[in-house]
């Protein structure tokens, strides 16, 4: 399918943070204090704390700021001090809402759009679960039409954010009056494991909460400096089932991730960009997922990146952590925001982000400074 200017676009973005901050240094001391009993599995921890490339993150949970020996999250003798997956989808319930009205208000307001203008809500997480759902919560809380068309998007992943995006821009192509608003809320830390288990210590290394939102509509004139949609694309790559797995276990969800999946996307991501950009499409700005250090690493070399197209990426992952599937806007914040303050002209992008499966999900933009729509007919509908 394809449409003409004014073309859809991202007309606003919200981001949202708790109130805890977690600093990687005291982070790893405090584990490693946990750890005192566990040689083996205390200097692991260390050296991969250290390389990971997360400065701070943040929590909703303000026990994780306690000393190791009471931190319910952290590896003790007894497995039945650590809080159960109840217990922490009690304090989901609690905390995921307000963050998600936080970053969903501020999108709105980056926008210029009123609550009255949303046609279709997407919510997105993957870290909980509860009914009535966050939904119809933020329906009611946000004083949308409770006629709302409300979509949640629920377990899929830190791929979610973006398959959250790529469908709203189908909607608004089949419909283009509607007023999509994204809601994505992601409180990962909740669900640390207090385990030596290198695969639980690796996750804990570099997850963080937050939240993230951004209304996706038809472009007006009031609205400048905004990433105009294009085509999107969606892959399982091959032989890659078993690389990222998320199961519902007694304390949490337990969270294996390979450390082949740097090398899986490196080795297979750069033929799935040359099918989707086979028209030609050169993009300057590269909004990568920054699910890991090793991620960005391989991304960088498959594609012969520079430093200052991966900046926003490990800036996100330096300073937050990974949050799942709202990680993505907050990267494409980074981006806009460095490109306002350079009075950039108009700049061609893509951006990528990966799930279970494994699932890569990308979506062409072009930022725009202005409101003047690009002149050529824009394909917005997957590839």
């Amino acid at each position: 399918m394809e449409h003409t200017a004014p073309g859809i676009a991202i007309l606003g973005i919200g981001t949202a943070v708790p109130d805890y901050k977690m600093e990687q240094n005291d982070v790893s001391q405090r584990l490693s204090d946990a750890l005192k009993d566990y040689s083996d599995s205390r200097r692991w921890a260390k050296r991969i704390f250290k390389q990971c490339a997360v400065e701070t993150r943040y929590t909703c949970e303000p026990n994780l700021l306690e000393d190791a020996a009471n931190c319910r999250y952290f590896p003790h003798n007894y497995v039945s001090e650590a809080p159960s997956t109840a217990q922490r989808m009690q304090l989901y319930k609690r905390e995921a809402v307000p963050l998600g009205l936080k970053a969903a208000q501020a999108a709105l307001q980056d926008g210029g759009i009123a609550p009255s203008e949303i046609t279709h809500l997407i919510t997105v997480s993957c870290t909980g679960q509860f009914l009535p759902g966050m939904d119809a919560l933020l329906t009611r809380k946000l004083g949308l039409s409770p006629t709302v068309n409300r979509i949640p998007l629920q377990f899929l992943g830190c791929a979610a954010g973006l398959k959250a995006i790529c469908l709203a821009n189908q909607l608004v192509c089949g419909d283009s009056s509607a007023h999509v608003l994204i809601v994505s809320v992601e409180l990962c830390t909740l669900h640390i494991q207090p385990s030596s288990q290198r695969e639980a210590l690796y996750a804990a290394s570099f997850f963080g909460d937050g939240a993230s939102s951004c209304v996706v509509g038809p472009q007006r004139a009031a609205h400048r400096g905004c990433f105009q949609l294009g085509p999107d694309y969606t892959v399982l790559l091959p032989g890659s089932l078993e690389e990222m797995v998320w199961e519902i276990g007694a304390h949490g969800f337990d969270l294996y991730l390979s450390t082949a999946i740097p090398k899986l996307i490196g080795q297979f991501i750069p033929e799935e960009v040359s099918r989707f950009l086979k028209d030609g499409f050169k993009p300057s700005l590269w909004a990568i997922h920054p699910g890991g250090r090793g991620i960005i690493d391989a991304l960088k070399d498959a594609f012969a990146l520079t430093e200052e197209q991966t900046r926003p990426s490990r800036a996100i992952l330096r300073d937050y952590g990974n949050m799942s599937s709202a990680t993505i806007l907050f990267v494409l914040e980074e981006i806009r925001q460095a490109l306002r303050e350079g009075e950039a002209d108009d700049e061609n992008g893509i951006a990528m982000a990966f799930g279970p499966g494994l699932t890569v999900e990308m979506v062409r933009f072009t930022y725009l400074p202005s409101a003047i729509p690009n002149p050529l007919q824009v394909e917005t509908a997957g590839v």
